[in-house]
C-alpha cells in the first residue's frame, strides 16, 4: 500500500510530483524568455505552487526531497521547474550527489541548454555527469538561428549554436538526451526532429496550451 504523502500548501514548492516523477523546482531565473512559457500566466502546475519567493539552498532542497523520497515508488528525479536549474549549477550538483549516495533513481535535467554560455570556463557536461545526471532533456523549440531568438527570446548571442553544442556535448558523454520543441504556430516541429536526427538524439513534441483569459 502507498503511503498518502501531504503536500501542496500554498507556500512555494521546492519539491513538487506529477504521476510516479519527483521535480525540484530550484530557481525561478531563466536567460530565455519565451512568450509561450507557463510561468507567464499560471502561478504553479496542477496544485503546486512553483513561485519561489527566493532562490532554496541545497540544503532547503535536499530536505525536501528527505520528506517524501522514501513515501513512493518515483521513477525518477527531475531538476524542472519555473526557471533554468543550470544556472545554479553548484547547488544542482551538490543536490544530485546527494540523490546519487541515497539512491539508484535516475536524475533527469530539463534545460535550455544554454550552461555553457553560462560557465564558458567549466566542463558542465562532464560535471553533471559526475554528480550522477543520467538524462538531459533539452528545449529546442527552433531549427534555426532566427526562429530560436524569435520564440525563446534569450539573453545570450549566439545562444542557438551553443544550445547544439551542448546537446552534442551530452551526447558524447553518453547521457540520454532528448530534444523537445513545443508546437507553438511559429515552429515547424517536423524541422526541429530532423535538427534532432542529425544531432543523433531523441526528439518530442510538447503540446501547446495557449493562455484564454
Amino acid at each position: 500500500m502507498q503511503m498518502a504523502i501531504s503536500h501542496r500548501s500554498r507556500c512555494s514548492n521546492i519539491v513538487y510530483w506529477l504521476d510516479n516523477k519527483l521535480y525540484l523546482n530550484i530557481t525561478n531565473f531563466c536567460t530565455n524568455n519565451c512568450y509561450f512559457c507557463i510561468r507567464k500566466f499560471k502561478t504553479g502546475i496542477a496544485e503546486f505552487n512553483l513561485k519561489l519567493k527566493e532562490d532554496p539552498s541545497s540544503n532547503d532542497i535536499i530536505k525536501g526531497l528527505q520528506k517524501v523520497l522514501d513515501q513512493k515508488s518515483w521513477s525518477e528525479i527531475v531538476f524542472c521547474g519555473f526557471g533554468e536549474s543550470t544556472a545554479r549549477l553548484d547547488v544542482l550538483l551538490e543536490v544530485a550527489r546527494w540523490i546519487s549516495r541515497k539512491s539508484q533513481l535516475p536524475i533527469r535535467v530539463d534545460t535550455n541548454g544554454h550552461a555553457l554560455l553560462l560557465y564558458p570556463e567549466r566542463d558542465v557536461v562532464k560535471e553533471l555527469k559526475d554528480a550522477g545526471v543520467t538524462r538531459v532533456s533539452v528545449s529546442l523549440n527552433a531549427h534555426n538561428e532566427a526562429l530560436y531568438n524569435e520564440v525563446c527570446q534569450p539573453k545570450f548571442a549566439n545562444a542557438f549554436e551553443k544550445v547544439l553544442e551542448f546537446i552534442e556535448q551530452a551526447r558524447d558523454a553518453c547521457l540520454e538526451v532528448e530534444v523537445t520543441a513545443v508546437a507553438v504556430p511559429e515552429v515547424n516541429v517536423s524541422e526541429v526532429e530532423r535538427v534532432s536526427s542529425g544531432l543523433r538524439v531523441k526528439f518530442r513534441v510538447r503540446p501547446y496550451r495557449p493562455c484564454v483569459w
